[in-house]
């Protein structure tokens, strides 16, 4: 297990600087250390690119429909918050159904990407993420895990400890939220999760 999560952990690594969402058809991962004010997660945020058909004319509807149906209910038709924030007690899936935006996600040593009508991002409990630019008809569908409320919290040092306690009993996804079966989430953040719950062996 170890040496297959470190070969998991490998594919994550990214140099800084900018990524676009649309430079590739698979699913990316992206790791954040922990920063000043922000925890983060051990688990990557996922980013799934172009994931509406083509012949889709309305993509929030869609992203919608696609949620709720994986039990992701959608809450939110908007933009992303200009400042850094996250949620400790849930994870978020964002849908973004117009224009395009840079988000910083991971905090101010993180990482922006560019995200454009198509893509969708799960977002792991505690990453931080702010909205540096974007178009002008740029929006998103939220959602998040059936039952779950989000607490959002900015940068503060003094929200870090208790936010990982929080984060630690965040439930596990138990399937995809985007294929609504086997996927990114059950390929990647399930070993990872049990890895960390089993702890390191020798």
């Amino acid at each position: 297990m170890v040496t297959h999560t470190a070969s998991l952990l490998s594919m994550m690594s990214f140099a800084a600087g900018t990524f676009a969402a649309g430079a590739s058809t698979s699913p990316q991962y992206m790791t954040f250390q922990p920063t000043v004010g922000v925890p983060n997660n051990i688990l990557p945020l996922i980013i799934y690119p172009q994931v509406v058909p083509e012949e889709v004319e309305d993509i929030a509807a869609y992203f919608e429909t696609q949620f709720g149906r994986h039990q992701w209910p959608p809450r939110w038709r908007y933009h992303v918050f200009p400042y850094t924030h996250y949620h400790p007690n849930t994870h978020e899936l964002l849908g973004v159904s117009a224009g395009w935006a840079q988000i910083l996600f991971g905090g101010e040593t993180g990482r922006a990407v560019t995200v454009y009508a198509g893509d969708a991002v799960l977002i792991p409990a505690g990453v931080g993420h702010q909205q540096l630019a974007a178009s002008e008809d740029f929006f998103a569908v939220g959602a998040y895990p059936t039952g779950m409320e989000p607490d959002t919290k900015r940068d503060d040092p003094a929200d870090v400890t208790p936010s990982l306690s929080k984060i630690a009993k965040v439930p596990l996804p138990p399937f995809d939220p985007i294929t609504g079966e086997e996927g990114a989430v059950t390929e990647i953040w399930h070993p990872l999760a049990h890895h960390q719950a089993d702890g390191p062996k020798e």
